[in-house]
């Protein structure tokens, strides 16, 4: 007689044990299954199927074509048209280069869809500049990664495509636009921190552009910045999908960094390859390991399972709504944002659309809590990114973001609680699910 309890026990406890063990998540996601099939007497070979079944999907040929536009404009001297851009805007203000560490991870959340690109690209260029401008160490790293999470939320992200795979379909147009509003809010939140700081610790404005100098670097910057538009626009308008804007986006990518800027050189294309190629052989890898696990998770019925045990703390929306939230959190903190999305969505999505929240402002409040992950300790990629191009210890760091964490916390309620803010550009634009 099979015990359903003991089932759960042995999938989300050898899970667990072997995390703690410091097993990569996608070995630690196959062996749980594996061993809780041998239990419950299902083939393996169900197990092999499902991870099949997982990564073929068309929405996910988008990831690749993201992640190689990414690489290519990371190498195409995108990054420093991105700071001298938001340089023009607001680096005359008290703070200004701290101003434009916040403006500029915008411009390039919305080309990358990458944190630690976004760390990786723009903090090796700004966490210098701010060091020599007299701009503390610890700030200087802080701000940089935490303003990169606003990578994850404003599109495209491919994180998005991942939600929208493991919440059974849900229109990747809607999530893009749906990420859009909150991604800028956080920037503007950091922002808000950043001048409050800026003021009380008198951090200097950054020398003034001449009018031809800004128009020289506005055109060279819209030239990058017009990724996003088609993106947003081929989405958004119905021309393309989202796998054939990306593609459509690497393309024009490498054009403009070729031809125009001159600063890709055919001899980097292997290099830039083999990073992409590397980073996708983790994502297919761990989404296909995730789908055999959640599927599983669907058949001891762990979804239903929780969604009770919830209703029985509670039948209010706002105390369950902020359980999940501290959840989302908590995970965030010692788990990666990828595993997060396959794992939790079937569990959650559930709970919170029995309380009439919508599956897109659910996806857009679990990135942005995930993407709070990613700044925190002991699993936060872009922190430990940050730390190391800050030459700075992560505690440090950890504490001079503590007025940063809570601006984002409270875009995060605002986001949680105030569905238009997620919903409101999608139903503008796209009425109905794509």
């Amino acid at each position: 007689m099979v015990d359903t309890n003991l089932a759960i026990a042995i999938l989300l406890g050898s899970f667990f044990i072997l995390i703690i063990c410091k097993m990569p998540i996608t070995f630690a996601l196959a062996a749980a299954t594996a061993s809780t099939m041998f239990y419950l007497d299902i083939p393996l070979m169900a197990m092999v199927q499902q991870m099949a079944k997982a990564i073929n999907s068309f929405s996910l040929m988008a990831i690749p074509f993201f992640i190689l536009a990414g690489e290519i404009m990371g190498a195409g001297g995108i990054s420093d048209r991105m700071v001298a851009f938001a340089n023009i805007l607001v680096g005359r203000f008290r703070g200004g280069l701290a101003q434009v560490n916040c403006l500029d991870s915008m411009f390039f959340g919305g080309i990358s869809g990458s944190a630690v690109a976004d760390v990786s690209s723009l903090g090796s260029i700004v966490i210098p500049m701010m060091k020599k401008s007299g701009y503390d160490d610890d700030f200087s790293v802080a701000i940089t990664v935490t303003s990169s999470c606003q990578g994850v939320l404003i599109p495209p992200s491919h994180n998005m495509i991942m939600y929208s795979l493991a919440a059974g379909g849900v229109s990747v147009g809607r999530l893009f636009l749906g990420g859009f509003l909150p991604g800028v809010l956080v920037g503007i939140s950091l922002m808000i921190v950043c001048a409050v700081i800026s003021v009380k610790r008198n951090y200097p404005r950054e020398r003034a552009v001449s009018f031809r100098e800004a128009l020289k670097i506005t055109k060279d910057a819209l030239l990058a910045l017009f990724t996003a538009v088609i993106i947003m626009g081929g989405v958004s308008f119905g021309i393309f999908t989202a796998t054939e804007s990306a593609a459509i986006a690497c393309i024009y990518a490498f054009l403009v960094s070729l031809l125009f800027y001159r600063e890709l050189k055919i001899s980097q294309m292997p290099a830039i390859l083999m990073n992409c190629v590397k980073t996708l052989a983790m994502v297919f890898s761990l989404i296909a390991a995730a789908g055999a696990f959640g599927w599983i998770l669907a058949y001891l019925q762990v979804p239903s399972l929780i969604t009770n045990m919830l209703l029985t703390i509670s039948d209010n929306k706002v105390v369950v709504f902020l359980l999940i939230n501290l959840m989302l959190l908590i995970l965030g903190c010692i788990m990666d944002m990828a595993p997060l999305i396959l794992i939790t969505t079937p569990i959650l999505l559930p709970v919170v659309t029995a309380f009439g929240m919508d599956p897109v402002q659910f996806g857009v409040m679990l990135i942005l809590n995930l993407a709070i992950g990613l700044c925190t300790p002991p699993v936060g990629s872009a922190l430990f990114v940050g730390c190391s191009i800050g030459k700075i210890k992560v505690e440090k760091v950890v504490k001079a973001m503590l007025p940063m964490y809570a601006g984002m916390v409270v875009v995060l309620m605002l986001v949680t609680f105030v569905p238009s803010l997620s919903l409101a550009i999608p139903q503008w634009i796209m009425p109905a699910a794509v």
